[in-house]
């Protein structure tokens, strides 16, 4: 379902709104912040996607799909799998059935999918930043979601998630390049991310901040419906670099726009 004009404006709007308030918060604050102002927009914003999809089986196997096909190279029955900002949790539920545990990690109960949740199942609410998990856990993976945190949360989180991972274990990162964006409900109105996207990244930034964490082995992916090649941190990053050197309008292009859609992976 796509939102018309007077939607748009609506939502862009309300999300710039608390947007800011993230963006000048303190620590303490985004503690129970990242749960109030998600709730608030998903309240009021009855027309979001995301609400869409949490009410659409068509919706929810279309966002699903293609995940499952890129992620099944990383899982197998003996998975502890995390994910991070799971939505409406059906991918999660989706991965339930191939794994030995599934752990939702999220800020906010409003737009999870709670009707039926299968027995290896389980949702946790976090502050935004903690990883609040027991057992070590052989993968953590978020899709959309780092591009959503304060700045000086980033940092904090993949420690975090760090943390939490077996010796070998991975965390796989989906997210938009700032390159080609922005990625929000900006894209609409404004040239930079104003909305939920409180930083948009490239590869070599996000690269970096893994290295920095104490990822052993950092790299990624390119490719699409179903078929992926792992591909070297320094290939991805000097192709970023020569992509940048293109004005922002061509950027958009779908080749361009698909060798810059970062999916990275750090390996513990």
């Amino acid at each position: 379902m796509k939102q018309n004009t007077e939607q748009l404006k609506e939502h862009y709007e309300l999300e710039v709104k608390l947007a800011n308030r993230l963006k000048n918060s303190s620590f303490e604050e985004r503690k129970t912040l990242y749960k109030e102002v998600y709730n608030e927009l998903f309240s009021k914003i009855t027309h979001h996607p995301q609400n869409y999809i949490k009410t659409s089986q068509q919706a929810q196997d279309a966002y699903v799909k293609p995940q499952m096909e890129y992620l099944e190279r990383f899982f197998n029955a003996n998975t502890v799998f995390v994910e991070i900002g799971p939505g409406d949790c059906s991918l999660s539920f989706k991965i339930s059935k191939f794994v030995k545990h599934v752990y939702a990690v999220d800020v906010s109960e409003e737009i999870t999918n709670a009707n039926k949740v299968p027995k290896n199942f389980k949702l946790i609410l976090s502050d935004g930043v903690t990883v609040p998990i027991e057992e070590k856990v052989d993968v953590v993976y978020s899709n959309q979601l780092i591009e959503h945190l304060h700045e000086d949360d980033v940092k904090l989180q993949l420690q975090n998630i760090y943390n939490a991972l077996k010796v070998n274990g991975k965390y796989i990162c989906i997210t938009p390049s700032r390159l080609s964006g922005p990625h929000d409900i900006s894209q609409y109105f404004d040239e930079n991310a104003k909305g939920f996207h409180l930083k948009e990244y490239t590869f070599e930034e996000l690269n970096t901040l893994f290295k920095n964490i104490g990822f052993n082995s950092v790299y990624g992916f390119w490719g699409a419906k179903g078929s992926f090649v792992k591909i070297p941190s320094k290939i991805i990053i000097n192709t970023e670099r020569l992509i940048s050197k293109i004005p922002r309008k061509f950027r958009k292009n779908r080749v361009f726009a698909s060798l810059l859609n970062i999916r990275i992976v750090g390996e513990k």
